[in-house]
């Protein structure tokens, strides 16, 4: 079953529990997958599907930061609740030592044993077909830098 589906079967759940948040949130996501899907004018692979819901997830949290500097409760409340239902179809993310562990493949495969700012450029771009939807960029940027201390 693909992610679409699993996320219409459980917006129909929803429906059927009346519970309005989870029923609103499962709306936009499904909303969402399917427009990419139409565009695409096929359906979407598992990765694809995951980096829309990465995507939607990411959203959420910005608009729950907007919405903490704003001191808006009622916004607050709604976007931790999406983050925590859109949470359930997001892709398990990788811990620090298994993006460290491919790190260092990364390096030892590019044959460099002490890598310098300038060796960044080529360590990113061999390292993030690896980690690409399984690890936040952010934390994989930070641990390369750490790498190269």
């Amino acid at each position: 079953m693909s992610k679409t589906e699993l996320v219409q079967k459980e917006m129909i759940a929803a429906m059927k529990a009346r519970d309005a948040e989870r029923k609103e949130s499962l709306s936009l996501l499904l909303a969402a997958l399917k427009a990419k899907a139409k565009d695409k004018k096929e359906a979407l692979l598992e990765a694809e599907e995951d980096a829309i819901i990465l995507k939607e997830i990411k959203q959420a949290e910005e608009s729950l930061a907007g919405a903490e500097k704003a001191a808006r409760a009622d916004l607050i409340e709604m976007n931790r609740s999406r983050i925590a239902v859109l949470s359930e179809f997001a892709p398990a993310q990788m811990e620090e030592a298994e993006i460290q562990k491919i790190i260092a493949e990364v390096l030892q495969k590019l044959g460099i044993e002490k890598p310098e700012p300038k060796d960044k450029g080529i360590i990113m771009k061999n390292l993030m077909p690896l980690v690409k939807g399984k690890a936040d960029g952010g934390m994989v940027n930070r641990l390369v830098g750490e790498a190269m201390k």
